[in-house]
């Protein structure tokens, strides 16, 4: 298996900023979206791959671990990459945690997480679920009831996903089970599968896909609200027309007023994120006025600047 250079696929410095990993994310994932080259395989590759890179390195918690083991990894060159290879087992994640054996075995991966994944990245960030607590008897006392056991997986969608609603196929102990995960949903989101792990003393506990929405470079999300710029020539800002907005269920023309002004917001009701629990009702869209202002005029259109400045 190879090493992956998150930091390299994005373009940043290994002490990247938050900020600074967000807009080199934004800046590829605009530039290779499937949107923007349709039928082009390697463009969507590239996409899968930036989008792997940022769900790791905006993350603090697997940016810390992947930052150890780059600095393992880069040990381990440094000495001339040793015979036998790199020491992979110390930082897979899919083991048996703490040498017990109750697990949840969750078959293809790639399944649970949707596809998309590269095997370095479900190896390292697969996980395994949370073993959760189990109480055992005190001497000479009345066993203590154990409590019930309860494991987590995070499962990573798209915001489109999230906006209508999708499923997942698990497996567990050789079961398979089709799981459907609400309009709406969340980082952060837990679904609960009720009964769906079975502990080898026979005791039932429930699984709960702990949901990651990956980011949109289209939009930013804001509870129930999607917030996106709208770029709008300086022409169209001043006597008013028409532009172009996307939304999640597809483009739509947007009414200019003349005057419009640099930054300023229009509210399109109806537009954002289903609520969670009320999938009928949604949150709006925002979308903020981008001025785009000519760099070159030609002479004529100079002239013209110059008697609207004279008046």
């Amino acid at each position: 298996m190879d090493y992956k250079d998150y930091y390299k696929i994005l373009g940043v410095d290994r002490k990247a900023t938050e900020d600074e990993i967000k807009r080199a994310y934004r800046k590829l994932a605009l530039k290779y979206h499937p949107d923007r080259n349709p039928g082009d395989k390697k463009a969507e590759d590239t996409f899968k791959e930036i989008n792997e890179a940022y769900q790791v390195l905006s993350d603090s918690t697997k940016r810390e671990r992947y930052n150890q083991l780059g600095e393992s990894y880069t040990r381990w060159q440094q000495r001339g990459a040793p015979p036998g290879g790199f020491n992979w087992d110390d930082w897979f994640t899919n083991a048996p945690a703490g040498g017990g054996n109750v697990r949840v075995d969750v078959g293809d991966i790639n399944d649970l997480f949707g596809g998309g994944f590269s095997e370095f990245f479900s190896r390292i960030f697969g996980g395994m679920p949370d073993m959760g607590q189990v109480s055992t008897p005190r001497r000479g006392r009345q066993p203590v009831r154990a409590e019930r056991p309860t494991y987590d997986q995070q499962v990573t969608i798209s915001l489109l996903e999230a906006y209508q609603g999708t499923t997942r196929r698990i497996e567990i102990d050789g079961r398979r089970i089709e799981v459907k995960i609400p309009a709406g949903a969340a980082t952060g989101t837990k679904v609960r599968v009720s009964d769906a792990v079975v502990s080898p003393n026979g005791q039932k506990g429930d699984l709960f896909l702990v949901i990651q929405v990956t980011g949109d470079p289209r939009f930013e999300r804001k509870g129930d609200n999607l917030h996106t710029d709208v770029q709008v020539s300086l022409f169209t800002a001043v006597l008013g027309g028409e532009a172009t907005v996307p939304t999640l269920t597809g483009d739509v023309a947007l009414t200019i007023p003349p005057g419009t002004q640099p930054d300023q917001t229009f509210r399109l009701a109806g537009k954002g994120m289903p609520r969670l629990r009320d999938a009928q009702s949604c949150g709006d869209l925002l979308a903020r006025v981008k001025i785009s202002i000519p760099r070159k005029l030609t002479p004529a259109q100079k002239k013209l600047f110059e008697e609207l400045s004279n008046l």
